[in-house]
């Protein structure tokens, strides 16, 4: 069966999609999950969980979420946060430059609007960080303003049920399906419409052959489910590979204190803390090289389990190594930031790339956890 181009479906889709407002509506009522930022038309509240959930699943951001909220109850207080603090509330969400930008914004709003939000998509759009997903949703969730939120759920949503041909990973896609929403939302409550669309998306019509199709209040409607072709929709013509990167991650310690050290403020995981690394996959001889490099004197290092990373345009392919070394101190020029181990806490925003290795300086306590690895070999 050969699916409808744009030309083809013409205005149909714009009635269909006028059709599906009253079920959906409906359906969102009964069902919607209890979520906290649903209990609140605070725009600011609405912003934060709208950032949070950007490739992030619900149930994860619900503490992130409660804490963030807890520390930072408005723009004002996210705009006067210190930077490693802030960081450090946002440590595991990855994508650190979303937070960097949301303080920013924050910056904007306190200086230009007094420390009110904007209620206009048109002002939302021109706040650091905020594309036209995210102005949507707090214009019309917040603000109640006549603007669809497009995200991958409602492309997947309407893309089936209008059964789309049409790439969703081209803007201009996106920008059509946005289009036919302008010509309905205004009926009805734009926050709810939006919001019904994304949970819609997000339990019911689930990607590949995943959705549940029997549940879904939109089934009497939905051409793809009609035409047999929903595990076909919607249409992703990924072209690009994900570079892979191997990388040897350093565990050093002298039994009391750890060491990190601050990535450069440019580029992937920008001004955050990491474990000390190198490039490549490096040997036992290699590993002992660079740590007398950094005036540390190796006393015992151990091989753990290989561990990989995958972020949104690269993969990282990591060895990692438990070094002991005799005294850990910051010295001129070695660039490392020491810290105690005692209690599994560093202050510092360590991001979820280092998880698989983070925990040897936490899983036990002093020395003993150093020389309890498997495989140690002594340094002569």
């Amino acid at each position: 069966m050969k699916l409808s181009s744009r030309t083809e479906r013409g205005t149909d889709d714009i009635e269909l999609l006028g059709r599906m407002i009253r079920p959906l509506c409906s359906w969102f009522a009964d069902q919607a999950r209890d979520l906290p930022w649903r209990r609140t038309r605070d725009p600011y509240c609405i912003w934060v969980s709208e950032i949070m959930l950007q490739q992030t699943r619900v149930e994860a951001v619900k503490p992130y979420y409660s804490r963030f909220i807890s520390e930072l109850p408005d723009v004002r207080a996210l705009a006067a946060c210190p930077e490693d603090t802030l960081l450090k509330l946002w440590e595991g969400l990855g994508y650190y430059s979303r937070v960097r930008n949301m303080q920013k914004a924050a910056a904007v709003i306190v200086q230009q609007y007094d420390g009110v939000f904007p209620q206009d998509e048109k002002l939302l759009l021109k706040l650091p960080g905020i594309g036209p997903y995210t102005a949507g949703a707090v214009a019309s969730i917040a603000f109640g303003r006549a603007v669809p939120a497009v995200d991958g759920n409602v492309l997947r949503v309407i893309s089936r049920l209008t059964g789309s041909s049409e790439d969703i990973l081209l803007d201009s896609t996106k920008k059509h399906i946005t289009g036919l929403l302008e010509a309905v939302i205004g009926s009805t409550d734009p926050g709810i419409l939006n919001q019904a669309m994304m949970e819609l998306g997000a339990l019911i019509c689930l990607p590949g052959e995943n959705c549940s199709c029997s549940l879904c209040p939109l089934q009497n409607l939905c051409v793809s489910r009609r035409l047999g072709i929903t595990d076909r929709i919607p249409v992703r013509n990924v072209k690009t590979k994900r570079k892979m990167e191997r990388r040897t991650i350093l565990v050093i310690s002298d039994g009391i204190h750890g060491a990190l050290r601050k990535r450069p403020e440019k580029g992937l995981l920008a001004g955050l803390y990491e474990l000390p690394g190198l490039e490549g996959e490096r040997t036992e001889e290699e590993v002992l090289s660079y740590i007398r490099s950094l005036q540390l004197e190796p006393v015992r290092i151990s091989k753990l389990p290989d561990a990989k990373h995958v972020f949104s345009h690269v993969t990282w392919i990591m060895s990692g190594y438990m070094v002991l070394v005799e005294e850990l101190k910051e010295k001129s020029g070695n660039g490392l930031i020491i810290f105690e181990t005692a209690g599994g806490e560093t202050g510092f925003a360590i991001p979820a790339a280092f998880e698989a290795y983070a925990k040897y300086l936490n899983i036990k306590k002093g020395r003993e956890a150093l020389l309890a690895a498997s495989g140690p070999s002594e340094v002569g």
